[in-house]
């Protein structure tokens, strides 16, 4: 049985994005197994003391940008600094989501869909219609879907999933976790395969 990593995103997080294809080369390499978890930064930020970028002052503002240009370089990774729809809500990505892992979807492929039609596609993840088209554009049923995603059971499965993300000490995404031990951000991938390597 291989170890696995969880792994808690959100679809909106441009450092989730820049993360998401890196950790499934990294498991792949390694052997390794991802438990993928969406969560929405609007349930976490307000139990963490985490604050949403355009409440955060202008340094801080400024200083994102300059990371964020930096990291989309050295991933080879294109974004689109500014996109056209965040902030917007990242709940319907994650119910979509979550609905998906338990109909038995593998949901990686989905969910680096939803991430680069955020960053790099101009469109707008809290809209159904987008929704439902991504959905199909990775071979799943996007009606279907989007319909059981605004199930009271989709409600549920984001909540459990957020609050289980507070359980293991989430506060930020992307957050991994392996063998009991966090890992903040996708800057910290090398440190996740150093650990993956020393088994």
């Amino acid at each position: 049985m291989s170890d696995t990593i969880i792994y808690y995103y959100s679809h909106v997080s441009p450092w989730s994005f820049m993360g998401h294809a890196p950790l499934a080369q990294l498991a792949a390499e390694m052997g390794c197994d991802i438990d993928y978890r969406p969560v929405s930064t609007r349930r976490i930020f307000p139990k963490t003391g985490g604050v949403p970028v355009a409440q955060r002052p202008p340094e801080r503002q400024a200083y994102r940008m300059t990371e964020l240009r930096r990291w989309s370089r050295k991933r080879g990774v294109p974004l689109n600094l500014e996109p056209r729809h965040f902030p917007t809500d990242d709940q319907p990505a994650a119910r979509l989501a979550l609905t998906a892992k338990a109909e038995g979807h593998d949901i990686a492929a989905l969910s680096g869909a939803l991430m680069r039609a955020c960053w790099i596609e101009e469109r707008q993840l809290a809209d159904e219609e987008t929704l439902a088209a991504i959905a199909d554009s990775v071979g799943l049923d996007g009606s279907a879907l989007l319909a059981a995603s605004k199930e009271d059971k989709a409600e549920a499965l984001l909540h459990q999933s957020c609050e289980q993300a507070l359980a293991d000490g989430c506060f930020g995404v992307p957050w991994y976790i392996y063998r009991d031990e966090p890992y903040w951000g996708q800057d910290r991938l090398e440190l996740l395969r150093e650990a993956l390597a020393s088994g």
